[in-house]
């Protein structure tokens, strides 16, 4: 890759940036969304029928499409489309039926739905530590199983597949279920099963950042027909629709769970239909430019690239870069936003981020313990910078980024000239 950096002076000192333009991100209108990708949308709201409960049957609704695609697509033997990947979470606890307010445990580096699906499906979230690579510790997964937890939620965090044969070991000794919440691993795979699949319940999300964007929404993934059953019932199959998923329906009274509506419309179903046929596109092109930009980056003394459990067990949309210690993380973000890079900091004091756990008030009221509870998880979040990667990237930009990195790392605290 070549180099383009003239003016070794800083931006944020007062330098000429990098670049000018905005970093190709969701939130600036970048979006992977094709022409019939739109009017496979525009088709459904022409229709005029945005429920996905009516007179038709449940293949020919655009929900129903959609879900036997994914079940094409994963290999699973059910699917569900839902409002959002937080809901798609809360469904799977549901549907496990614990006991009310059991312990489930999540890890410790996570965005902040996590522990909040498991709120919402009324259970008490236990955090478990993390490693340098961000990584869940199976050390202390251990020692909270002893302690009693119900069900483990492994997250595949920042695209990065979890270590999900050590974690299933752990979890068949304990004899406990796994929710996998691949809200930010949409089409990754690890030993060639996809993500989402190891589980007893795989959650995604499809909202706007995602491999698959319909602004909001989400589905979930299971081979357990009663599971399947149940969060059908929980997210709004009212009044025996529930039937209509099944050949064979189960003999579950769906008069005994509670309604929450958290169904996927007609509209978002078929924008998702429409763009899981372009996603191993969306797949390669994201890795195409991780790995182009990761390539130059490693091997540094300085800044290290967070590395997967296992060859290519990672989706490829986000960058993280491990610093010495979270004020250089977070002094190296700013700069690296000033030279024209969309960057942050997870433990940035200055850029509140729900990645970090101790931001977390609704769980955590007093950060200082928070952070003093979780010390290695809060050295390894704090010291992390996370850049974003679209799948629109060209290689200028990625040529760029690498620039604005060599720039700034040559400035870091101790080393400026």
């Amino acid at each position: 890759m070549v180099a383009h950096t003239t003016d070794v002076t800083l931006a944020i000192d007062g330098g000429a940036p990098i670049r000018t333009s905005p970093w190709p991100a969701y939130d600036n209108g970048d979006a992977y969304v094709a022409d019939e990708d739109i009017a496979a949308a525009v088709q459904a709201l022409r229709s005029r029928r945005y429920f996905r409960y009516d007179s038709r049957p449940h293949e020919a609704t655009e929900a129903g499409a959609f879900e036997a695609a994914l079940c094409r697509y994963f290999g699973a033997t059910h699917a569900l489309g839902c409002a959002s990947g937080t809901t798609a979470l809360a469904l799977g606890l549901l549907a496990l039926d614990l006991p009310a307010a059991s312990d489930v445990i999540c890890p410790a580096f996570t965005f902040a739905a996590t522990p909040s699906a498991i709120l919402l499906a009324g259970h008490r979230p236990v955090l478990v530590e993390c490693d340098d690579e961000l990584q869940l510790d199976l050390a202390d997964l251990r020692r909270k199983m002893a302690a009693g937890a119900r069900a483990i939620v492994v997250v595949h965090m920042r695209g990065f597949a979890a270590d999900m044969p050590a974690i299933t070991a752990i979890a068949d000794e304990f004899g406990v279920p796994i929710v996998e919440d691949a809200v930010p691993a949409l089409g990754v795979r690890l030993a060639g099963r996809p993500l989402g699949t190891w589980g007893r319940v795989g959650a995604f999300s499809t909202q706007s950042d995602k491999a698959l964007n319909t602004g909001e929404g989400g589905f979930l993934l299971t081979d357990d027909a009663t599971v399947y059953s149940r969060a059908l019932v929980y997210s709004g199959a009212y009044e025996s629709r529930m039937a209509r998923h099944f050949t064979d329906p189960p003999g579950l009274d769906d008069l005994s769970l509670p309604l929450f509506s958290w169904r996927m419309d007609e509209i978002r179903a078929a924008l998702a239909r429409a763009q899981l046929g372009r996603l191993p596109g969306r797949l390669e092109a994201h890795r195409r430019n991780y790995d182009r930009v990761a390539a130059a980056l490693g091997g540094r003394p300085d800044i290290a690239v967070r590395q997967p459990v296992a060859p290519g067990a990672y989706l490829g949309e986000a960058l993280l870069l491990r610093l010495p210690d979270g004020p250089s993380a977070w002094w190296f973000a700013r700069a690296l936003r000033a030279e024209g890079i969309g960057v942050r900091a997870f433990g940035d004091p200055d850029d509140v981020n729900v990645r970090a756990f101790w931001n977390w008030r609704f769980l955590f009221p007093d950060p200082a313990v928070t952070r003093s509870a979780y010390p290695v998880s809060t050295a390894a979040v704090a010291r992390t910078v996370d850049i974003p990667l679209s799948a629109n990237l060209t290689e200028e930009d990625c040529a760029q980024l690498v620039d604005a990195v060599d720039k700034v790392a040559a400035a870091l605290p101790g080393r400026r000239r």
